[in-house]
């Protein structure tokens, strides 16, 4: 008997900017300035949930004749949110309370870490980049790695952006997800 502890696990980052491109930071609260400590750039990282649907696709690109889209340059969206509510994040369908709309993967995404044969050729790697304009919203704690952007899309993978983040018209956000692939 063969057995395999194969497993998948995913790291999202997110990353805002102001309208010059440079990283936003926090304004320090009375303790921080009292200590002196440095104000905190807004990039988070974060784990991810690969959903049900997720499970789903991921076996569908193994079969002889895939029946879903995948995640990939013509059919990746991710999609942000502000109702995360940590209950069932494997069951999800994409974000609970969409804000602005479903935005195309980047040009040169998805693609894997390394080359085939090297290091980081079981790291697929995808990014969203949410230009000034794109958003508008407080407390976005949610995002949504999906296969299309209609109500027929269906969500590879979960996560939680915490803490929230803010995002004024003049901002932009960039979302950088990776996904390993390993098996034991």
């Amino acid at each position: 008997m063969i057995s395999s502890k194969g497993k998948m696990k995913g790291l999202v980052t997110v990353t805002v900017r102001d309208a010059n491109g440079n990283v936003k930071y926090f304004k320090n609260g009375f303790w921080r300035n009292l200590l002196r400590l440095k104000e905190r750039p807004m990039i988070f990282k974060h784990h991810n949930t690969i959903t049900t649907q997720g499970d789903g696709l991921i076996a569908d690109l193994l079969i002889s004749t895939p029946t879903q889209n995948k995640v990939d340059a013509t059919n990746g969206y991710m999609c942000v949110g502000t109702g995360w509510t940590g209950t069932s994040p494997k069951n999800n369908t994409g974000v609970n309370t969409a804000t602005g709309s479903a935005k195309k993967l980047d040009s040169t995404y998805p693609k894997t870490s390394g080359a085939f044969g090297a290091t980081g050729q079981n790291v697929v790697l995808y990014r969203t980049s949410f230009a000034a304009g794109d958003l508008n919203a407080n407390g976005i704690n949610e995002v949504a790695l999906m296969n299309g952007n209609t109500s027929a899309a269906k969500c590879l993978a979960y996560a939680q952006i915490t803490p929230a983040v803010n995002v004024t018209s003049a901002d932009s956000l960039q979302i950088d997800w990776q996904i390993t692939v390993s098996g034991s």
